[in-house]
């Protein structure tokens, strides 16, 4: 707990409107993807052709959408942007990893490996200041 408040007093010292946009934008674009998921479910069970045979592919069907979708607002708006992140790290992990398990989609691939990189920053440097999370901070 003690690392998590070191990171957030960090990055509030460390604000700037550009991350926050990059942020929102981070929001926006998973938030679209699990909408697109959502209306188009073929195109999901397609991209998971690969990995049809495993265990689980249909519950793994089922949460790629709407965590997506969720974890997109939640991101956007910076409320427990942390928790919506570790949450779309497996999916990204995943969605990597498909490109060299089946068919290499080149764009898809880096796609992939840039939204996981933007996670990754954000899990380490938060919401930052101009969020919901630290609104609600200094509603205290």
């Amino acid at each position: 707990m003690g690392t998590i408040k070191v990171l957030n007093k960090w990055a509030n010292r460390h604000t700037y409107f550009p991350i926050d946009i990059l942020r929102i934008a981070l929001g926006v674009f998973l938030f679209f993807k699990g909408i697109d998921f959502m209306g188009n479910s073929e195109m999901l069970a397609q991209l998971l052709k690969p990995v049809q045979n495993m265990a689980g592919t249909m519950v793994l069907v089922h949460y790629v959408a709407p965590a997506h979708f969720l974890g997109g607002i939640l991101i956007a708006f910076g409320l427990l942007t942390r928790w919506a992140i570790i949450a779309q790290v497996p999916i990204l992990v995943g969605a990597v990893a498909i490109n060299f398990i089946g068919e290499m989609q080149t764009t898809n691939l880096v796609l992939a490996i840039t939204t996981l990189l933007v996670c990754g920053f954000f899990l380490v440097y938060g919401s930052g200041k101009h969020s919901c999370d630290y609104y609600f901070k200094m509603q205290k």
